[in-house]
């Protein structure tokens, strides 16, 4: 049990979003949209919590970040099961748009794990803003019905985000986290070191 103090106050934020996944599930299967919505919404905001702690008390990690890359992608999965229990008439007139911000995603996920084999921890600012506006649309959706403009702009911004993962997986070698975009990985001394 001493490896469990090994862990800080923000891996234990992150590991909020883990533990919650399956519970999450739970509720889509009884159909809880009510509590499944507002624990979901906790979630979402524990994902931008665990960031701001750990810079704010300068306990950033290697193992930190992929945590919250776990964290990060278990919510995402679980608020797309819920939309398709509690949305599934959204989900069937948009689901080609869908599709379209999905597929890359998924094909992110794969060419990071043959690589690297696991996910990134790039933790750009077009994938903050990314999150940020999923979160807002999916929370609404649940809550209040579609926004369609939210919609399309959170559609838009998940493909270009997963692009520039894509292109920041076959610029660095070997795997790295915080990298803030394609113009901070230019001239990011891990990657130009492979260069020289």
């Amino acid at each position: 049990m001493s490896w469990l103090k090994t862990f800080n106050i923000a891996d234990w934020i992150s590991f909020y979003r883990i533990l919650a996944a399956p519970i999450l599930l739970v509720l889509i299967g009884l159909e809880a949209r009510e509590v499944f919505t507002w624990m979901l919404l906790i979630s979402y905001l524990t994902d931008g919590i665990d960031g701001f702690v750990a810079r704010s008390l300068n306990i950033s990690s290697a193992r930190g970040s992929q945590l919250d890359s776990y964290g990060d992608q278990m919510t995402l999965v679980v608020a797309l099961i819920g939309l398709l229990v509690f949305e599934n008439e959204f989900i069937n007139e948009n689901y080609q748009l869908i599709l379209i911000a999905f597929v890359p995603y998924i094909i992110q996920i794969v060419v990071a794990f043959r690589k690297y084999g696991k996910a990134t921890a790039f933790h750009t600012y077009l994938a903050k803003l990314s999150a940020i506006v999923q979160s807002v649309f999916i929370l609404w959706l649940l809550f209040f019905g579609p926004v369609y403009p939210l919609f399309y702009l959170m559609i838009i911004l998940g493909v270009i985000e997963t692009v520039e993962e894509i292109a920041l997986i076959y610029m660095f070698d070997e795997w790295v986290e915080g990298v803030k975009g394609i113009y901070w990985a230019i001239r990011d001394k891990r990657r130009l070191k492979k260069e020289v």
